[in-house]
């Protein structure tokens, strides 16, 4: 029998409905590409975006087709989302770091009929364009002033192969028809058709697109609202430092808005200087980002003295955390940590790392934070008294090592993800911390199949395999050990690329580490450090000798790295992340002194 509820599709531009009825005074702040930030509410949104979805109509915009973005995170941005996705095609977002070889790729993959742009990514469209014969038109983001005026060979204008659109004037010419803004309604869509689209990195191949459904997508900014999760709620400011272009901006888009939360873009500046004047500026309560742009604002406050006004959360995805990114917000800053674990292919979240309180002793994150009366400062005093604060202090101490040490961890699965680990043969190992395998996912927001595939992408019973390496303890929280491609196989031993890195991040002196494996005779494979010092330290065999000293004390004998190498820059992919295939390139060929053999 099924039940008698109201069967209303869950379609995400009910979003924007709901926070234009209901808190419509609420801002959404965006650093514009142009310079100026602008502000406005989310009534002004929603109407906005309904305006650029007819305006998208009149270009030719349907239900499925891809119409593409190349931007960085504004609030024509978002306009731009939720007015393709509102005339019934399918946002497909484009990644604004990638090589223009792989953005004709994506775009012909997917077959791109319009693309809307920001102006200053010009330059790249007049290289891409040429091999995508399947756009159209190109809109550029941004108002008549400031549209800048194409190269004589460009594939763009008025009276060439494609044409170069002002987005200002499309969103003027549609609310000067009477009546059409007040007659529109969003297509009518059923909640799994798809939404959205964005492809993966691509670092052992082409990048595969995953296409999202509406409910997919629903769903998990339903979850982003959670105590549990990020969380945001009515009160929350909240910084999207997180690409729109890459896995949804983690669905920070649609959560805010569902929540009635205000949200702050950062354009296209993600420096720590940019960063830090925005969360102060506009009072950020939350914010998530990779650990590369994270490392870059705690290094410009460190530098000038600074700390967090309003800051209260930083969520931390896209690659494991150090544990001297976690000391450093929740010890110096008073800021509490969420270490996120996510694919792509996950809408993107799977785990946060939110201790439960049994986990740590029976006890919650104190609200004045860790510091403090956590034993970093000794005690003093005699007698009793002395007794007394001693063993609250050593109380103290405790609870912060095991609460950082659960914080480290990428977290337990959320309600849409369920979760296991398997050895090769595909059986189930047991959650007791210890034993590793490959991890596997499934639920409600979990890929199917990639786009276009010819089968699945999960076996028989939903199983998708993330190519993670991990363990799962007794309380359900998930260590990532390595990805599958880069954990180091050494005689008989796995090691941990991520645990190398972690230790190495908390030597003094260093700015940036990666460890990726380098060819050896007798071993197979040993690791090799990679190292960015920081500003002002000599890359030296004092440093080399400290940071492996430093290691031995810390690891297990066959994990430590045969050498350390330093670079004045680490390479990173187009989503933030640490580049091994370019390392491993780049060292492929070197030998570790004799010295450092097992």
């Amino acid at each position: 029998m099924r039940g008698l509820m109201q069967e209303t599709p869950l379609n995400v531009c009910q979003i924007l409905d709901y926070a234009a009825k209901w808190h419509p005074e609420q801002l959404v702040i965006s650093k514009s590409v142009e310079g100026p930030v602008i502000s406005y509410s989310y009534a002004e949104l929603h109407k906005r975006a309904r305006l650029c979805a007819i305006a998208l109509g009149q270009l030719g915009a349907k239900r499925g087709s891809f119409v593409a973005t190349l931007a960085w995170n504004t609030s024509r941005h978002m306009e731009a989302w939720y007015g393709i996705i509102g005339c019934g095609a399918i946002c497909h977002t484009l990644n604004p770091r990638l090589s223009a070889k792989d953005l004709t790729y994506i775009a012909n993959d997917a077959q791109d009929e319009l693309i809307l742009a920001d102006a200053t990514m010009l330059p790249v469209l007049e290289k891409v364009l040429p091999g995508v014969p399947s756009i159209r038109s190109v809109v550029l983001l941004t108002d008549r002033m400031n549209m800048p005026h194409p190269s004589a060979s460009s594939a763009l204008g008025p009276e060439r192969a494609v044409k170069l659109l002002c987005y200002e004037e499309l969103l003027g010419a549609a609310a000067a028809v009477p009546g059409a803004l007040e007659a529109f309604r969003w297509a009518q869509v059923d909640e799994y058709d798809a939404c959205g689209m964005c492809y993966t990195s691509g670092t052992t191949g082409n990048p595969k697109g995953v296409l999202y459904s509406h409910r997919a997508n629903y769903l998990h900014a339903m979850l982003l609202l959670q105590a549990d999760s990020l969380p945001l709620s009515a009160a929350s400011c909240c910084l999207a430092v997180v690409p729109m272009f890459h896995a949804n901006s983690w669905g920070l888009v649609f959560a805010a808005p569902m929540v009635g939360a205000r949200l702050v873009l950062p354009g296209p500046h993600l420096d720590g200087a940019s960063i830090y004047s925005l969360m102060e500026t506009y009072g950020v309560t939350m914010s998530a980002g990779v650990p590369t742009v994270w490392l870059a604002l705690l290094a410009y406050c460190e530098e000038h003295g600074l700390t967090f006004s309003t800051l209260r959360i930083a969520c931390i995805g896209g690659a494991a955390a150090p544990m001297s990114m976690l000391e450093a917000f929740e010890i110096k800053h008073g800021v509490e940590v969420r270490h996120l674990w996510g694919m792509t292919e996950l809408t993107p979240l799977g785990t946060v790392g939110n201790p439960k309180p049994a986990s740590v002793g029976g006890r919650t994150r104190p609200a004045s934070g860790l510091s403090g009366s956590c034993g970093a400062n000794g005690v003093s005093g005699s007698g009793t008294a002395a007794v007394a604060s001693a063993a609250s202090s050593a109380s103290a101490s405790s609870f912060r090592s095991a609460y950082l040490g659960a914080k480290l961890k990428q977290g337990r699965p959320h309600v849409l993800c369920d979760m296991r680990i398997v050895d090769d043969t595909g059986r189930e190992l047991p959650h007791d911390g210890k034993t590793v395998g490959h991890l596997q996912v499934r639920g409600p927001a979990v890929v199917a199949r990639y786009f276009k595939a010819d089968k699945p992408a999960v076996d028989a019973e939903n199983w998708f395999p993330t190519c993670d390496v991990a363990s799962i303890d007794t309380w359900g929280y998930m260590s990532i050990t390595d990805r599958s491609k880069d954990v180091i196989k050494s005689g008989g031993e796995w090691i941990s690329s991520i645990e190398i890195e972690n230790l190495a991040m908390g030597y003094p002196g260093v700015s940036e580490a990666a460890v990726v494996a380098i060819p050896d005779d007798r071993w197979g494979e040993r690791p090799l450090l990679v190292l960015v010092p920081r500003p002002g330290i000599e890359p030296d065999a004092e440093l080399r000798d400290g940071i492996l000293k430093y290691l031995s004390e810390r690891l297990a004998k066959f994990a430590i790295p045969d050498d350390v190498v330093f670079v004045p820059q680490i390479p990173h992919n187009a989503t933030g992340k640490v580049s091994k295939l370019t390392l491993r390139d780049m060292f492929r060929h070197h030998k570790a002194p004799p010295r450092s053999k097992m």
